[in-house]
């Protein structure tokens, strides 16, 4: 393509450990290999900002700052300026001088936009192609964050749901391209407009690094080395869907398998662990292990991984992890979500408690079920979702070069 791009990031996409940092991190080194790209974006601890260098050797030019601003604060300046609490929080002075300045002094032929809260950074009078990935609809996960909450807590979720609604809506209108992480959030975002055939929205699909997540190289962990079996759950512990899914598991799932198996194990493993998942450590066979340097070895070691969100938005890639790692898998439909695997051959679906404790207990009877179950699981990741694959129509997309009905088609 002609010209140089503008990538913004709500968060550093270094390092690629977590999910939304794993899909920004390969979009940027995919981008990156088009045309030089300015990044703008934030970081949030100290192991973000230590990653600067990282950033620095892929970019041509960039702004890192550190997200820093209470959430307190960022809700209060909300209700003053009428605004999602999402946009205030991710909101930066020094980041809006960074894309003015860049726009002016570089050929910006493109924006590509990572996440709704980083669309307030787009100015409204630039003329070259303009890319949004919002991920998943974050609108409906406030709505569905309302539903089950009263009081005042219910009431923010309320308002931050009508006030996304609207931004997603201007987003998709501002861009050349809207992107979502399934065909199903592609769907309900369109669901939620007012004018969905006026946007341009179609799904890019998570990918995996399928030589990363190999079980061949992979070694066990000798935590899980004693009388099983072991499930495992893997995420970001502050995140109130995987805080749920913990609770679920430990509270409602275990107690049926260990009727069955005494000695069933649930571990939980990642980052930040809540007050409420440190709770469930030694109830129900359950351990909480935090934040891990390798979360390979956990999987690696498991005779399932279990993912019973309720709650999901977009593609998990914990639930394409544990599959490339040949890993039996066995998920609620809301963590299938946009992963197109054929459900009792490639992972297990349950649709209730009982169904997922069944799934548990007949792969608990059966080393060739569960091997069989995991080497499936490997074979469609390699085959359908490594990032090469995902991404093949990025370049097109940038670039300008697919109609807008070869886009409404593709979603």
């Amino acid at each position: 393509m002609n010209g140089e791009i503008l990538f913004l990031a709500h968060r550093i996409p270094f390092p690629p450990d977590r999910g939304d940092k794993i899909r920004s991190h390969h979009y940027l080194r995919a981008l990156a290999r088009i045309a030089p790209v300015h990044v703008a974006c934030l970081g949030e601890t100290d192991g973000d900002m230590v990653q600067e260098g990282e950033l620095a050797e892929l970019s041509a030019s960039h702004c890192l700052v550190h997200r820093s601003k209470p959430l307190p604060l960022a809700g209060v300046e909300a209700l003053t300026k009428r605004k999602p609490v999402s946009l205030t929080a991710f909101h930066s002075n020094a980041i809006e001088r960074f894309v003015a300045d860049t726009i002016a002094k570089r050929p910006i032929a493109a924006i590509f936009v990572f996440s709704g809260q980083m669309g307030q950074y787009v100015p409204w009078d630039f003329k070259g192609r303009v890319v949004i990935d919002l991920c998943d609809v974050d609108s409906a996960k406030f709505e569905a964050y309302a539903e089950t909450k009263g009081g005042p807590r219910g009431w923010i979720d309320a308002r931050e749901e009508r006030l996304l609604r609207v931004e997603e809506e201007r987003l998709a209108h501002r861009a050349d391209h809207c992107l979502l992480i399934s065909d199903a959030e592609a769907q309900l975002l369109k669901s939620r407009m007012s004018q969905p055939a006026a946007a341009n929205i179609r799904a890019m699909g998570n990918g995996i690094d399928a030589d990363f997540f190999d079980p061949a190289t992979t070694p066990e962990h000798p935590g899980l080395s004693s009388s099983g079996p072991h499930f495992v759950f893997t995420g970001q512990m502050d995140y109130a869907p995987n805080v749920s899914a913990c609770q679920r598991a430990t509270n409602a799932l275990m107690p049926k398998v260990r009727e069955q198996y005494p000695n069933a194990q649930f571990q939980i493993v990642g980052r930040a662990p809540s007050d409420a998942v440190q709770a469930l450590d030694g109830v129900n066979g359950t351990r909480v292990w935090g934040e891990v340097p390798d979360v390979r070895p956990f999987l690696k070691s498991a005779d399932a991984v279990l993912a019973p969100l309720t709650i999901a938005r977009g593609v998990q890639n914990k639930v394409l992890e544990a599959m490339a790692l040949a890993k039996p898998v066995v998920l609620s439909p809301e963590a299938a979500t946009g992963i197109d695997a054929s459900n009792g051959t490639e992972f297990l679906i349950g649709k209730d408690d009982a169904a997922l404790i069944e799934h548990l207990n007949r792969l608990c009877a059966s080393d060739d079920n569960r091997m069989i179950l995991g080497n499936a699981a490997r074979d469609y990741v390699v085959r359908e979702k490594s990032w090469p694959a995902v991404l093949k129509d990025l370049q097109d997309l940038i670039a300008g070069n697919l109609s807008a009905s070869e886009t409404r088609h593709a979603a």
